[in-house]
């Protein structure tokens, strides 16, 4: 495997979504992202992995424009949707247009109930009552336990039913993407797997795509069809989900997996200096 198949995967079926060379500063002087390039199949499940601080918030925060809020611009490249150019778009024009960013941190109105928290997803759409209704049962449908909480302040629900607050408020809006940040974060090994297990069922029957940063590299792997994994700003390697979690590298660094067993602190330390990516 290349560092990285960019511009070979550029040969197959159009994408849904395509970042271009992206550059980001934040303050205007801090460079957070050098070069960034991705692309999203429709239909596809895409893992943005690498370590805390690596990048991948601050990707999805340039696609969802919610980079100013924090001081941020994308400086260099381009990001497109459907074709179009979004990257000067309002957030809230975006999420018109069917892309949605669920934030890292489970982000809930604590105030208001989970079905409260729900409704507000559809806030975008002029539907009728009946709609609003049917709306909500699919999305109790892919979330049973939300349907048992419907009526409990958001707040103090436990954080995997906050997750899937997040995701089916996301839902509400009828997205054609979904920005995923960080879904495993802070839960237990078992609410990962069923969050992780949803979000396949509604990209297989909803058709939604999904881009996600994930840390936890193998379950992002075993759930997603493409990954890319980015370090310090840049995009290192990128391939169909099975070959990264089939390659050496990519073992000893984010699965902790290697051939001749686990190494030392030392051992990798010096390893790390020699990444063939980095090479």
């Amino acid at each position: 495997m290349t560092a990285t198949t960019h511009t070979e995967q550029k040969n197959g079926s159009p994408y849904l979504l395509s970042i271009n060379n992206i550059e980001v500063i934040y303050n205007h002087v801090i460079l957070a992202l050098k070069g960034v390039s991705l692309d999203v199949h429709e239909g596809n499940i895409v893992a943005l992995m690498g370590a805390n601080g690596a990048g991948k918030t601050t990707t999805l925060k340039a696609i969802s424009n919610l980079l100013r809020a924090e001081r941020g611009d994308v400086t260099k490249g381009s990001i497109e949707f459907r074709g179009e150019r979004v990257d000067a778009m309002t957030p809230d024009g975006l999420v018109k247009r069917g892309v949605i960013q669920v934030m890292e941190g489970r982000h809930c109105f604590g105030h208001l109930t989970v079905e409260e928290n729900l409704l507000t997803g559809a806030y975008t759409r002029s539907i009728s009552r009946a709609e609003l209704k049917n709306d909500l049962e699919r999305i109790y449908h892919y979330f049973p336990r939300l349907k048992t909480r419907r009526n409990s302040q958001a707040g103090y629900t436990s954080g995997g039913e906050q997750q899937m607050v997040a995701v089916g408020r996301a839902m509400m809006a009828r997205p054609t993407m979904i920005l995923l940040d960080e879904p495993s974060m802070g839960l237990a090994p078992q609410i990962v797997e069923e969050i992780f297990e949803i979000v396949k069922e509604l990209n297989q029957k909803e058709k939604v795509s999904f881009l996600l940063a994930e840390q936890n590299t193998m379950i992002a792997l075993r759930y997603s069809d493409y990954g890319y994994i980015i370090e310090n700003g840049r995009v290192v390697m990128d391939g169909p989900a099975k070959e990264l979690a089939d390659n050496e590298d990519v073992k000893e660094f984010y699965l902790g997996l290697a051939k001749e067993g686990r190494k030392s602190f030392r051992e990798v330390k010096h390893y790390r200096r020699r990444k063939r990516w980095l090479a």
